[in-house]
């Protein structure tokens, strides 16, 4: 089996064989779920991360915020938000997330805040909205800090969205179409202010409700069926 058709298991052990010790090799040392699961008994963790922008090489993260989900349960009691000290200016990204310089000067290291994201996701699925974001900031904050890879299990409620919209309106999908806020309005779910890392993670927690009861609704759904 080549490396890039590796499942997480597989990535998750080699990486295990290398990684020192700390909150990183914590995280690996537990399985993720099996593909089979049901999405009834499936354990995710929705997570958001604001940044400066969009390349996880150049730019840096400015809050994380997460909520766990047991099966059809958002627990709110696990929801955290932190504000993370970074190096440089918010600069213009001020005026998409409204954090400024002086409300990060208080916030905790990436470090800290990262294991504490690797603890709280410990044997779930990482969940979220346009997962690409919070996956490659997460990996280059431990690649950084530890020397080695998070590989993870994830279900990305954009992608979801887009397959839901597209036994809809086929091949097109309508501009905007894929935002979190718009497929919240598909299930009349409430409207929250974005761009607030803790508000954005609860917001995909139960887009992700709402799409999986959908699915439900036609088949048995498990996580081999909507892990992106």
């Amino acid at each position: 089996m080549g490396w890039f058709t590796r499942s997480p298991q597989t990535r998750r052990e080699r990486a295990l064989r290398t990684c020192p010790q700390g909150p990183l090799r914590e995280y690996l040392s537990v399985p993720f779920p099996e593909a089979d699961t049901a999405v009834a008994d499936l354990a995710l963790l929705a997570i958001d991360i604001e940044t400066t922008g969009l390349d996880p090489a150049k730019d840096h993260v400015l809050s994380v915020g997460f909520v766990p989900i047991n099966g059809r349960s958002i627990v709110l009691g696990g929801a955290r938000h932190h504000l993370i000290a970074t190096e440089g200016q918010v600069g213009q990204s001020a005026t998409v997330h409204g954090l400024t310089d002086d409300a990060l000067a208080e916030g905790m290291p990436l470090v800290d805040a990262v294991a504490e994201v690797l603890r709280a996701m410990s044997g779930r699925v990482l969940l979220a909205h346009f997962a690409r974001i919070e996956r490659d900031f997460l990996r280059i904050a431990c690649e950084r800090a530890w020397g080695s890879a998070m590989p993870t299990v994830i279900v990305d409620t954009m992608e979801l969205h887009r397959r839901l919209l597209s036994r809809q309106w086929g091949a097109e999908i309508p501009d905007g179409g894929l935002r979190l806020w718009t497929a919240r309005t598909r299930y009349g779910l409430p409207v929250y202010r974005a761009h607030e890392a803790l508000t954005d993670a609860l917001a995909c927690a139960e887009l992700y409700l709402a799409q999986t009861a959908e699915i439900a609704a036609e088949r048995t759904v498990t996580l081999g069926a909507i892990s992106s």
